[in-house]
Parts: C-alpha cells; structure tokens; sequence
C-alpha cells in the first residue's frame, strides 16, 4: 500500500489535532519552512491544509483524510466520507456556533427581516443556500475577515459569524439575532480510499485511535485502599464502566478499589472518598480509552 495521505489542519486547531495524536500514538514534527510535517509512522504521509479547503482536498483525493469543520464541509458541499466527530481545542467548552449578527438598534429580530438587506460572512455558500431554502433573496458577500467591524461600520445590514461565547460580538455592541449552524471538527476521508480495504483499515484505525485519547481525557483512574467493614460504602461511591475493581492486599482485612471516573466529579468525590473510610487515594489520568 502506498503511503496515507493524512490532512492536518493549519491554523488554529493546528497545535491542539498535533497534541491529540501525539496522545493517539503518532509522533508528529512540524517544520517552519514547509508544509510537510514529519510522522513516525512511514504508511502516513502529512499536509498542512488549511480548514477551508480540506473537504476539496479529501473529495479530488489529493489528501486520503483529514480534519476539518462541519461547517467548511457543508461550505464546500464536498463529497466526502464523515468518519467521525472529534470535539477537542474548546476553550469554553461550548460548541461553535455561526450566528446572524446585527447592530443594537437594527430592526432585524429574525432571519426573515434580511430580504433585501446586503450580509458579510466568511460562509458565503452555506449563507446563501440557507437564505434560499427559506425564500429569502438578499446580497450575501464574502468577507476577508474582520468581519463584525463591517456591521459596526454600516457598510453592511447583518453578519454571518462563528463564536462560542457570543462576548466578543457583544463587545463590539452588535445583537445575535439567530443560530444558523452548531459546528464541530469532522475526520473525513476519500470515498475512493474507503473502497480500498488496506486504506479503510487505517483510516478506520486512526479514527478509532483519536476516540479513544479523546475519551480517556474526560475520565481519570481513582485507586485506593479500603478496610473490608468500609468496603460497602466506598464502593457505593464509585461508578464504573461496570463496576468498580476489588482485589484483596495480603492483608485480609484491606482491599484495594479500582474505578473509572469522569474527572470533572473528582473535587466532590474524593472527600466523600476519604470520609467513607477510604485511604491511599490515587488520582491517575488515562491516556486512552476504548
């Protein structure tokens, strides 16, 4: 098989999708002076590709997979495989969002209020298909970027632009009228690469790989040690992918307990833990999960 022609996206996903399948199990090396990032892996060839153009790059199959946003997929309306849903780089830990934005004082209050009106966006097909589908006719143009300012300068009625907080639009005094599309970051592969079964078998493989490093950072391991009249109640505290590990320590009369935890719970539960009579409580992050 030849090498796998893999698309990491440039820019600011680049660092955090370099991290995640460092945490996968492959070791990748940018360069400063070239777009070919080094792999440890020699079936696997890299590009940085920036987020915009990857689903063109993954459909004419100059690139066998790669990551990118449902929202530059649907922008290109690309035809490509979706392989799976890999959210992770959220600082606020909520889901981007492509918002229709207005001034204060606009009287636009609904998507429907832009027939006629002139609107600035980065997704301009996705904007004018969106418009289309609810019989809106109204000017839709592409913008470079900066794009809130264009509103707040009047050279345009409304903007169509991506947040996860909304606190920067509001800074600028602009209003979020409505939610036009909740995105993610998509694996997506070549049709083509899916039909060959040497090629499906690793893609299938790194998708699997990247859902579980991305699983295991939602959850850390708690081991501790328990005397036997407290085994009942600690473990009463402990959820599991079935149930917590109990394994006896040479002495009888001790246990040692095992779990799996989500690590956001982990404040609450370790000094209910200790109060229950556990002791020795280790916290320990997991690198994957499957």
């Amino acid at each position: 098989m030849s090498q796998l022609k893999l698309g990491i996206p440039k820019g600011s996903l680049e660092n955090a999708t370099i991290e995640l399948f460092e945490q996968a199990g492959w070791h990748i090396t940018p360069h400063s002076r070239n777009y070919y990032p080094d792999i440890d892996d020699p079936d696997i060839r890299c590009a940085l590709v920036r987020a915009q153009e990857m689903a063109l790059y993954v459909e004419n199959g100059t690139l066998d997979l790669g990551l990118t946003g449902l929202d530059w997929i649907l922008e290109t309306d690309a035809q490509v495989e979706q392989i799976c849903t890999l959210t992770y780089s959220k600082a606020s830990n909520r889901p981007s969002r492509w918002v229709l934005v207005v001034p204060q004082d606009s009287p636009v209050r609904s998507v429907q209020d832009l027939a006629g009106k002139r609107i600035a966006t980065e997704l301009v097909s996705f904007t004018k298909r969106y418009l289309a589908e609810r019989g809106i006719s109204a000017t839709v143009e592409f913008s470079w970027g900066a794009t809130e300012a264009k509103c707040v300068e009047g050279l345009v009625d409304a903007v169509v632009e991506i947040t996860e907080t909304g606190s920067t639009i509001r800074a600028h005094g602009l209003r979020i009228v409505e939610d036009l599309l909740v995105t993610d970051t998509r694996l997506i592969a070549n049709p083509d690469a899916m039909q060959d079964p040497e090629r499906r078998a690793r893609i299938e493989q790194i998708a699997l790989m990247l859902q579980a490093a991305l699983a295991a950072r939602q959850k850390v391991a708690l081991k501790c040690n328990v005397a036997a009249e407290d085994l009942d109640a600690v473990v009463a505290l402990l959820p599991g992918l079935h149930a917590p590990t109990v394994s006896h320590l040479y002495d009888r009369q001790w246990l040692a307990v095992e779990s799996i935890v989500n690590a956001a719970d982990v404040r609450d539960l370790i000094p209910r833990l200790r109060a229950a009579g556990a002791e020795g409580i280790l916290e320990y992050e997991l690198r994957k999960m499957i």
